[in-house]
């Protein structure tokens, strides 16, 4: 009986050490893949379309007159809707 409690003892803390040996690792992967990666700083703002309501960086928008569009056909939806019908 004795025995049977050591081995579940020296199991247990193989497990625990196996599992934080498995977790440094994963993080130091982690790091590794976040210093390969290039580091861009988009401090841009976000603007709204003014057709589609979606928000976007202002670097991707296009600007007419005083409004922001995501595309050029939001911008023609957004004219032809604005013309008076008739």
């Amino acid at each position: 009986m004795n025995l049977l409690i050591i081995r579940l003892i020296i199991f247990a803390v193989l497990f625990w050490a196996g599992l934080k040996l498995y977790r440094l690792y994963r993080q130091w992967r982690l790091d590794q893949d976040d210093a390969s990666r290039p580091r861009t700083i988009d401090d841009g703002r976000m603007v709204r379309c003014a057709y589609c309501r979606v928000h976007l960086p202002e670097s991707d928008a296009i600007r007419r007159d005083a409004l922001w569009f995501c595309n050029e056909s939001h911008h023609a939806r957004f004219l032809e809707e604005q013309q008076p019908k008739g």
